[in-house]
């Protein structure tokens, strides 16, 4: 799973989970900040009430009588004056339930004493908590309609502000991993990113990018050199054995050691060549700028080495479809390409045993020629490495050099075409060549 993903589905699940436990506590919070606000209006009223008593007097409620009491039409408040008989110094708001008109009802009140004229008087102001808890739901939707709304901005925000952040990032993957093709031509620019982290990254593959550029340089350099002088030495060797050969006073054993030789440096030659072989292609040393037609060049790889079919009795099917499927590329190289897959197909293959060339094209356009043996096959350890230079499989068998697919392998990579391989162990294996569209 990509980051930024990771990164939405974690803003957003925290933000769900903050919704969802606002919701769980939605009714405390409105019932504890409407009883908030209850008291502090209750609180409110008495300053007033004891205000207008310091200014105006006790009379101005009372009016003569012992106790005063009023209350709203609705009975959703009331207040109530009397003197105080407990003695109890009273300044407290609580639940309470009072009859009102032989009604009972509950209200929160309050209630307070205080003297006046030496005298002590009990205040009591009540409102009823039905007036106070209408205003619970709607209060509740709109708090959560403005949770929603804010949480949907910050999620809003937390994504574009995750897209600018990550973005250097996908910059980075793009142009020095996913986009790049080994041997790196060019060198590789610096993202621009403020992140001192994404910064460090960057510096750290381009450093790493050059290193390997470098070594692989040096690496293709020395074999490149290597093969071209050892073919000096090896071709003066092959004349003074030649000339050797051809003296009348040698014996036979000293002949037959001397062919032996010859044999040997023979394969070092060979092997030589395909070292400089692969390197002329990996610098790129070849024009790719035939039409070449696949089906064409296999038939004359056919041409080449149907003596080698006879050889094994081996039967070659070829099925190739009516349409024609051409390409740039360099002929020749093509030609070695099939001619090494098919003579592999041919040298690992059973005595009286087939070979089938066919062609096919996928769902995405892409061309391809499928080259199936009924040979020993090959381990599926060893499918990964059967291109790698001198990797050796199938040991009991006559496996050559080890350059072969490896030269198969490096003009593919020149051509852009791609190598896939399955085998079962002595059933045959098959390669299919995918020229893409």
């Amino acid at each position: 799973m990509k980051l930024s993903s990771k990164l939405v589905y974690f803003i957003t699940g925290s933000k769900l989970i903050v919704v969802l436990l606002f919701v769980l506590s939605l009714p405390f919070l409105v019932q504890q900040i409407a009883s908030e606000y209850t008291n502090y209006s209750l609180r409110e009223q008495r300053k007033e009430v004891i205000s207008v008593i310091q200014k105006k007097g006790i009379d101005y409620y009372l009016q003569g009588d012992d106790s005063y009491g009023s209350y709203t039409l609705l009975k959703e408040e009331y207040i109530a004056l009397e003197p105080d008989t407990n003695g109890q110094r009273l300044d407290t708001i609580k639940n309470a339930q009072r009859i009102i008109e032989q009604d009972t009802l509950n209200y929160r009140v309050l209630n307070y004493s205080f003297k006046m004229n030496g005298k002590p008087y009990l205040l009591e102001i009540g409102k009823a908590t039905a007036s106070i808890n209408q205003y619970n739901k709607p209060l509740q939707r709109i708090a959560l309609y403005v949770l929603m709304g804010l949480i949907a901005i910050t999620i809003l925000i937390d994504l574009v502000f995750t897209r600018i952040l990550i973005r250097p990032l996908g910059k980075i993957i793009a142009s020095k991993l996913i986009n790049r093709k080994f041997p790196f031509k060019d060198h590789a620019k610096p993202v621009k990113t403020s992140t001192d982290d994404f910064k460090y990254l960057d510096e750290s593959l381009i450093v790493l990018m050059d290193q390997i550029n470098e070594d692989f340089e040096k690496e293709r350099e020395f074999t490149a050199n290597a093969s071209h002088e050892l073919m000096t030495p090896i071709s003066i060797l092959q004349n003074k054995m030649e000339n050797m050969l051809a003296e009348d006073q040698l014996t036979d054993e000293l002949a037959l050691r001397i062919v032996e030789m010859m044999k040997t440096l023979d394969r070092l030659k060979k092997i030589s060549a395909s070292l400089l072989f692969i390197s002329r292609i990996e610098n790129e040393q070849f024009a790719k700028t035939a039409g070449v037609v696949p089906r064409e060049v296999i038939a004359e790889v056919i041409k080449e080495i149907s003596h080698r079919l006879e050889d094994k009795n081996i039967k070659l099917e070829v099925r190739f479809s009516d349409g024609i499927f051409s390409f740039k590329a360099n002929y020749d190289l093509i030609f070695q390409l099939f001619y090494n897959v098919i003579n592999n197909a041919i040298k690992y293959n059973k005595e009286n045993g087939s070979i089938v060339i066919s062609d096919e094209s996928d769902a995405k356009g892409n061309y391809k020629v499928l080259i199936k043996d009924t040979g020993i096959g090959i381990e599926q350890s060893e499918l990964g490495f059967i291109f790698d230079r001198f990797r050796k499989t199938n040991l009991t068998e006559n496996v050559g050099y080890g350059l072969g697919l490896s030269i198969v392998k490096s003009i593919a990579e020149y051509h852009g075409i791609k190598m896939q391989v399955t085998s079962v162990i002595r059933e045959g294996t098959c390669f299919t060549i995918v020229f893409s569209k």
